[in-house]
């Protein structure tokens, strides 16, 4: 296309190029760019990037003069095995074309990949260091291994050898129920469903239909750096970190690292490894327990026979039972020797003073009840001729009434008054030594003083034994002298009151 020719200053005259509308330039260049860059491969860094809600990535590659307007529409941007981050060195293949509303170019890209290992490893750090900073690699936050687990989810292919290696070794160690959630271990669809398998699992009930896993085991086999790149998603970090249930990470060989094992509780370097994490070996659990056994029987039978000899040592420091028992039997024995006589001592004592009761008692009974009859004999010699004077029938019935009740109720009283007196005479009886010598029992006095031990009898001239029907007197030679019977008197044979003992 020739440029426009001035021929004077004050206007530009047309030559003999053709004329375009601005949709046929554009079109024009649009078949150019098209034609001859309809399949190529750039190597740049990623710098602008944008994710619409639309699920298309709009992005810059970028070198150190140039920037290259990029597009990734959705169904491609969902099958990248990686995704793009902004710094990422990569190579794009796709075609370059040209957006005629802003009159620019721009590659439309159908495959992203870094440009390399070294620009992989550089993501990767990137990532850890962000990831890091945000505290999900901390050890604090990292849960303890349950010991013997009941039940394991694994989290892995189904047809590769892991999930065979797994189970082999747990049936070997200690075998438990396992749970497997297939999930693809490589390509653009791994870092999305290990995420969701590891949530799935945390996410089911206690005591559901489905037993909830009481450790994770997430494994896969070695590879290449980008076959294990799905484990170094965030999305799978992320999950990992936020599991409540305890997770063994077994990606790779030993060597392999990826950010999973940073945010598991336990990282092993094998998936076999992982299986031996997870559970005990039960022969030796069943070998330390009879070990156990033996240990706690012996300290058992060591600790009997320690008690037992200590038992014994101090029973010798023990008095004897029957010394126990002498001090307390002695004084029991001078309690009954004192008893008898304190008996007799006390029943002397109250029978004089029934007897000085009973003296005195019945003498002013009789007075007073003389009294009283001769006051009620005048009171009646003075009522009787008034009574008869002024009073009509009806009342000198109701005096002669008063009359009988005062003389029954003087009877009533001297009659309860001897019923006392006589009461008090049977206890007098009653309480007496001469019932208790009814019963076989006898008094010894030795003088004028009762002998209640033997050597007061034996140091006295003469002793005199009392018995229930009369004394009889004992001469220094032993020999009984006769003495006068006593005189029975009328309480001489009281009722019976049985043993005092």
């Amino acid at each position: 296309m020739d440029d426009l020719i001035d021929d004077e200053p004050g206007g530009a005259v047309p030559g003999n190029t053709p004329e375009y509308s601005v949709s046929e330039i554009s079109g024009a260049v649009k078949r150019t760019i098209e034609g001859n860059f309809a399949r190529v491969r750039v190597r740049g860094e990623i710098g602008r990037l944008s994710l619409p809600r639309s699920g298309h990535v709009y992005l810059d590659l970028k070198d150190d003069r140039s920037v290259l307007a990029s597009v990734i529409w959705k169904g491609v941007a969902g099958r990248l095995a990686h995704a793009p981050e902004e710094g990422m060195e990569v190579v794009a293949t796709g075609r370059l074309t040209t957006f005629p509303g802003q009159s620019k170019y721009q590659l439309v890209i159908e495959d992203l990949v870094p440009a390399g290992a070294g620009a992989l490893m550089a993501m990767l750090e990137r990532r850890r260091t962000a990831l890091a900073a945000e505290g999900l690699f901390d050890e604090a936050r990292k849960a303890p291994l349950p010991f013997l687990p009941d039940v394991i989810g694994v989290v892995t292919s189904p047809s590769g050898a892991v999930i065979r290696d797994i189970l082999h070794r747990l049936r070997d160690r200690f075998p438990r129920h396992v749970l497997i959630w297939p999930v693809a271990v490589q390509g653009a669809a791994c870092a999305p469903e290990v995420a969701r398998a590891i949530r799935g699992f945390n996410a089911l009930p206690e005591g559901g239909p489905i037993p909830r896993p009481d450790v994770l085991i997430v494994a896969r086999g070695g590879g290449s750096l980008e076959d294990l790149w799905g484990f170094n998603e965030e999305a799978v970090v992320r999950a990992a970190a936020e599991s409540a249930i305890p997770l063994i990470s077994a990606v790779g060989h030993e060597t392999d690292t990826t950010l999973i094992d940073h945010a598991s509780d336990r990282r092993a370097p094998t998936p076999t490894a992982a299986a031996e994490m997870a559970v005990p070996v039960r022969m030796d659990l069943l070998n330390r327990l009879r070990q156990q056994d033996g240990y706690m029987t012996r300290a058992a039978r060591q600790g009997v026979a320690t008690r037992r000899q200590r038992l014994g040592d101090l029973s010798r420091g023990l008095p004897r039972p029957e010394a126990l028992l002498d001090m307390p039997r002695q004084r029991l024995d001078r309690a009954i020797l004192q008893l008898g006589p304190a008996l007799r001592q006390a029943a002397q004592v109250r029978r004089s003073k029934l007897d000085q009761l009973s003296g005195r008692l019945e003498p002013a009974l009789e007075r007073a009840v003389a009294r009283r009859r001769l006051e009620l004999g005048r009171i009646a010699g003075q009522l009787r001729p008034s009574v008869l004077r002024n009073r009509s029938i009806k009342e000198r019935d109701r005096l002669a009434e008063v009359v009988r009740r005062g003389g029954r109720a003087v009877t009533d009283g001297l009659a309860r008054r001897r019923e006392r007196l006589s009461s008090l005479e049977r206890l007098h009886t009653t309480l007496g030594y001469e019932a208790t010598l009814q019963r076989g029992y006898a008094v010894v006095y030795a003088g004028e003083h009762v002998a209640t031990r033997v050597a007061a009898a034996q140091g006295a001239a003469r002793l005199q034994i009392e018995f229930a029907d009369g004394k009889l007197a004992v001469a220094p030679t032993d020999r009984p002298v006769p003495a006068a019977p006593r005189r029975k008197s009328a309480t001489d044979t009281p009722p019976d009151q049985g043993s005092l003992f």
